[in-house]
Order: structure tokens, then C-alpha cells, then sequence
């Protein structure tokens, strides 16, 4: 009897500190794992210098219990700024996607890309500049396909100051609106095997 393979799904959430990225990943890690009853797991790592220092943050998904708690082959990676494109797409699938906030980052180094302005959606749309995690959440929660809109919502809300619960579920809807727009299947696929990479 051969057994089910297990899906497993990898994430990345990256920049510089101060960018609210850890934050999104616990939620959106919230979301799977404690709202849709999924298998997950989230690390995070920054650089020293903290607040403008290299930021990431991992989230694994698994439909059966994970083994191994990092990231190896990314299926998703967000990227928030140039520094964290360049650093970490290398660590993308062959087939993995690549969604960058294209207020920040301008050279794509593959065309399995989803450019998103997200500082410029929270800044000149939504006031404040530092929703741009916010954003980027609701646009990869919808891009991923790994959780449940309404879940994600759930775990935002349960996170945030009271008082700010409106203007966070805004930004999370923006980046939803966003994300809805983009034709995953145009998306060119890879020429590569997984055996060649």
C-alpha cells in the first residue's frame, strides 16, 4: 500500500527591521495553525542592528506533523525591500513566487513575480506608511492559498491594539483587493525540473 504524500508549503517573510514582517508571519502562522487546524510552524531571525537590520521570518505549513521547523526550498517569499530580494530569492522553488513591494525593490531576478507597491498603498492610501505589513499580509494570504481569508482576519484582529482594529482589517483588505487582480496562471512556469536545480 503506498501512503499519501504529504504537502508540505514554505514561506518567507523578508526585509529590514521595523518593517512589521515577524509580526505578519505569527499571524499569518496564527491564522493556519490555531483558526484553519492546520500542522505549522514559524521562525523568525534579524540581524543585530535590529530596527533597519536584515529581517526574516518563516512560516512552514504541512498536512501532517513537521519535522523540520526552517525553511529549505521556498514556495513563497516575500521580499520588502531590494536587500531582502537579492539575499533570499535564491532560496525559491523553481516554481516558487516571488512577491516583491515594488515601492522598494526595482531589479526582479526572475519573472515568477508579483510586484505590489505596499509602503506606497499604506502611505498615500492609508495614512500611515508602517500598514505596509499589513497590506503585504492580506496580498499573500490571498496569493498563497494556504488560509482562509476570514481566518486570517480572525488572528489580525486577536493581535492588534485595541482601538486599531478597523485600520488594520483595512490594510488587510487592500492588499486582499490587490492580490485579487493578479492571473497566477500567466505567470510563466519554470523550464527547470526539480531534479535539475
Amino acid at each position: 500500500m503506498k501512503l499519501p504524500v504529504k504537502r508540505r508549503y514554505e514561506m518567507r517573510f523578508s526585509g529590514s527591521g521595523g518593517q512589521g514582517l515577524i509580526m505578519a508571519a505569527v499571524v499569518f502562522a496564527e491564522a493556519v495553525g490555531v483558526y484553519d487546524g492546520k500542522y505549522v510552524c514559524q521562525t523568525q531571525s534579524y540581524g543585530p542592528e535590529a530596527r533597519g537590520g536584515k529581517s526574516k521570518a518563516e512560516v512552514v505549513i504541512s498536512d501532517a506533523p513537521i519535522d523540520y521547523p526552517k525553511a529549505r526550498r521556498l514556495d513563497l517569499l516575500l521580499a520588502m525591500n531590494q536587500t531582502a530580494c537579492d539575499a533570499y530569492y535564491r532560496d525559491l522553488n523553481p516554481d516558487g513566487l516571488l512577491v516583491v513591494d515594488s515601492s522598494l525593490v526595482s531589479q526582479y531576478p526572475t519573472s515568477r513575480i508579483i510586484a505590489i507597491p505596499f509602503t506606497r498603498i499604506a502611505r498615500d492610501e492609508l495614512g500611515r506608511e508602517m500598514a505596509a505589513n499589513m497590506v503585504a499580509l492580506g496580498a499573500v494570504g490571498l496569493l498563497s492559498g494556504q488560509v482562509i481569508s476570514n481566518s486570517l482576519e480572525k488572528a489580525l484582529l486577536a493581535r492588534v491594539p485595541p482601538g486599531s482594529e478597523e485600520f488594520n482589517r483595512a490594510a488587510l483588505h487592500r492588499g486582499m483587493d490587490e492580490a485579487a487582480k493578479i492571473n497566477l496562471d500567466a505567470l510563466p512556469r519554470s523550464v527547470l525540473s526539480d531534479d535539475e536545480v
